[in-house]
């Protein structure tokens, strides 16, 4: 399915290079790593290099311009690969590209800005009375698609970068960032009893202040090697 629809998403990116284009990974002006969008290192695989960026966006990692424009919108698509991503124990490029999108034959690997998965929304659910039954995070662009319950009391705001983090699917991390625009409309919701350099305390929400749990977050991080 992946390898379908990567052919014509890649024809129409990369047609000036074509599909098979040698790209190489460069971090702080090091090469990392070599690779050929749709290389095949063994007979029937296929593997395919991505990229996150902290707003959610996924892109073919060589893609030259990364902007709206040149992204991946489809939302079955998006479904297809963000559910099958998980954290990169294939022993292949793991240390450039910490994650995985598995589809049969086909590795996909990712690399990203901060996590893979990035939360965009709140989607709510109201019933007949116009009340708010139930919130769900969105998360991969794909809307309602792709969601988990929302949890006041288990956002993060790490005090050094300011980014906002919370929950996500176990197979992804645990973890997820929270898009920037989102997170400085949620920043105006905290409370610093212990002062702004140890991060908020408490939440409020809905009209309801929250003690925040500032423990969850912590066996995530260093499961995915983050120093959040």
């Amino acid at each position: 399915m992946i390898y379908k629809y990567l052919l014509n998403k890649t024809r129409s990116l990369r047609c000036s290079k074509g599909l098979l284009s040698n790209f190489e990974v460069m971090s702080r002006n090091r090469l990392c790593c070599s690779y050929i969008q749709g290389q095949s290192p063994e007979p029937r695989v296929r593997e395919y290099f991505y990229y996150i960026d902290h707003q959610g966006m996924l892109f073919l990692d060589d893609t030259k311009i990364k902007n709206f424009t040149s992204c991946f919108k489809d939302k079955q698509f998006l479904v297809f690969f963000f559910r099958r991503l998980r954290l990169n124990n294939t022993g292949r490029y793991s240390q450039d590209f910490p994650f995985v999108s598995l589809c049969g034959r086909e590795r996909n690997f990712i690399r990203c800005d901060d996590l893979p998965i990035v939360f965009t929304h709140i989607i709510e659910k109201i019933d007949t009375t116009h009340e708010i039954t139930d919130e769900q995070f969105s998360y991969g662009h794909a809307g309602e698609l792709l969601t988990v319950p929302f949890e006041p009391r288990k956002i993060f705001m790490n005090p050094a970068t300011g980014r906002v983090y919370h929950p996500a699917p176990t197979l992804a991390g645990g973890i997820g960032l929270v898009k920037s625009s989102l997170a400085i409309e949620f920043s105006s919701y905290f409370s610093f009893d212990n002062g702004e350099e140890h991060g908020p305390t408490q939440f409020l929400w809905r009209n309801m202040k929250y003690d925040l749990d500032t423990k969850w977050y912590k066996d995530k991080s260093l499961k995915l090697s983050y120093k959040l």
